[in-house]
C-alpha cells in the first residue's frame, strides 16, 4: 500500500497465496491520505477502531497508536505487519472490542465495521473518552457507510458530516459536542429462546454486539438445534466458530458429561458464548478460547466438531474459511470422529466434506439449509 509516508507491504493472517484478497482497500488509503494531506496533528493518544488487518496502525506507528479489533485474525495480521515493517514491539498497543478503553482519546479514527451494532457498542464505549477537541474521522467504502452509519455518530458523539466519494470510499468527519446527552448501551443483549428448539428452548441467550444475529436466533442455527447429534458419556465437543455459543451450550445440556470447547476469531462472539453458558447453569466443563479455528487443539483429541462456518470475510463471498474449519476438524477428531455441519444447501459443502473425509451424509434438510455428517476414518 502507498501511503504519504512510503510503501507498506501488508498481508492478511493467516497469509495464503491462493488468496487474492488485499490487507487493505481504497477507503484506508483515502484516510491516509486525508490526514497528510490536512496536516491533521498527530499527536496525544491516537486510536484507531476497526483496523481490519492493520493497515492503519502499521502506516502510522510512529505515532504509536492503539488499535482496538474485534477480529483475533485481524490482530496477529497487525502483528506480523508491524514486525514486516520494522515496528517493535509495543510500539502499537493492541486491545480488544472487550478491554477497557483508553482515559483519553485525542485522535479518534474509525473503520466502519460491518456490524452497525458493534459501532454503536464501541462509540457508546469510547464516548466518555472523547473531549471537545478530539479530531474524530471515520473511513469505509461507500456501500458500507449508509444514513444509519451517520445517525450514530451524530447521536452519541456529534454532528456528522460526510467527505465527497474517491475510488468509491467515503470519509466520515465527526465533532464531539461535551453537552450530547449519551444513550445507554443497549449492548449486550439477552432474549429468551423460543420453546421449538431442543434443549435449549426458553432458555437464555446473551449476546454482545456484532455477533452474527444478536437480536434473535437465526434460522440456520434453529435448523442445526433441531437436529444435533446425541451424545451420551464422556465427550469432547467442539463448538467452532461458536457465535453466542447456543450449540454447544445446547449440546451440554442435553448431556452434563459432555467437556465442550467453544472456539472464534471473534472476541465479541467468546464472550457472548461464555455469558450464554453461564447464564444457562450448564453442570458441565467448558473452555473458551479466542483464535484461527482449531489452532492449539491436539490431534486426535475431540470426539465432535460442531459447525456453522461463515461464508464472507468482510464484504467478500468465500468459502476459504469454511474449508480451513474442515480441514482443521479432520485433524483434531479421533478415529470415528464426526464432524456435523450446517450451511446453506447451495453452497456445495458437500463436496468439500467428500473430499476430505471420504464421506458424507445428509442429516436433514429443507429448501433452504442442510445439516451434514462426515466421520474421520481410522
Amino acid at each position: 500500500m502507498t501511503t504519504p509516508w512510503g510503501e507498506v507491504a501488508l498481508a492478511r493472517f493467516p497469509e495464503d497465496p491462493r488468496d487474492r484478497l488485499r490487507a487493505w482497500d481504497a477507503s484506508d488509503a483515502y484516510l491516509l491520505r486525508y490526514l497528510a494531506e490536512q496536516a491533521v496533528p498527530l499527536s496525544g493518544t491516537v486510536v484507531v477502531l476497526g483496523d481490519r488487518w492493520g493497515a492503519l496502525v502499521t502506516a502510522l506507528a510512529a505515532h504509536q497508536p492503539v488499535q482496538i479489533t474485534d477480529s483475533w485474525l485481524g490482530q496477529e495480521a497487525t502483528r506480523v505487519n508491524l514486525a514486516r515493517a520494522g515496528v517493535g514491539p509495543g510500539t502499537v498497543r493492541l486491545l480488544t472490542t472487550q478491554d477497557p478503553v483508553p482515559d483519553r482519546i485525542d485522535l479518534l479514527l474509525v473503520r466502519v465495521p460491518k456490524s452497525l451494532a458493534l459501532l454503536e457498542d464501541q462509540l457508546l464505549r469510547l464516548a466518555p473518552a472523547v473531549h471537545p477537541g478530539t479530531v474524530v474521522i471515520g473511513t469505509g467504502m461507500v456501500k458500507e457507510i449508509h444514513t444509519s452509519t451517520l445517525r450514530l455518530f451524530e447521536r452519541i458523539l456529534g454532528p456528522t458530516r460526510t467527505s465527497l466519494a474517491e475510488q468509491k470510499a467515503r470519509l466520515i468527519f465527526c465533532a464531539p459536542d461535551a453537552s450530547l446527552p449519551r444513550p445507554a448501551n443497549p449492548w449486550p443483549y439477552l432474549y429468551d429462546l423460543p420453546g421449538d428448539v431442543g434443549s435449549l428452548s426458553g432458555r437464555p441467550v446473551v449476546n454482545h454486539a456484532g455477533v452474527f444475529c444478536a437480536d434473535r436466533l437465526d434460522i440456520g442455527t434453529r435448523f442445526f438445534l433441531k437436529h444435533l447429534p446425541e451424545t451420551d458419556g464422556p465427550r469432547r465437543v467442539v463448538d467452532l466458530g461458536c457465535g453466542n455459543g447456543i450449540v454447544g451450550t445446547a449440546v451440554a445440556l442435553a448431556n452434563p458429561e459432555t467437556e465442550v470447547l467453544f472456539t472464534d476469531e471473534s472476541f465479541q462472539a467468546v464472550a457472548s458464548a461464555e455469558a450464554t453458558f453461564k447464564a444457562n447453569g450448564v453442570p458441565g466443563h467448558a473452555e473458551f478460547r479466542v483464535g484461527d479455528g482449531l489452532t492449539g487443539v491436539p490431534d486426535g483429541s475431540v470426539d465432535v466438531v460442531l459447525n456453522n462456518p461463515p461464508f464472507h470475510s468482510h464484504q467478500a463471498t468465500t468459502d476459504a474459511t469454511a474449508r480451513r474449519m474442515f480441514t482443521g476438524a479432520r485433524r483434531v477428531l479421533r478415529p470415528g470422529g464426526e464432524l456435523w455441519v450446517v450451511g446453506n444447501r447451495h453452497l456445495g459443502y458437500h463436496m468439500t466434506l467428500k473430499r476430505l473425509f471420504g464421506n458424507c451424509r445428509l442429516v436433514a434438510g429443507d429448501p433452504k439449509f442442510v445439516v451434514l455428517r462426515a466421520v474421520r476414518r481410522g
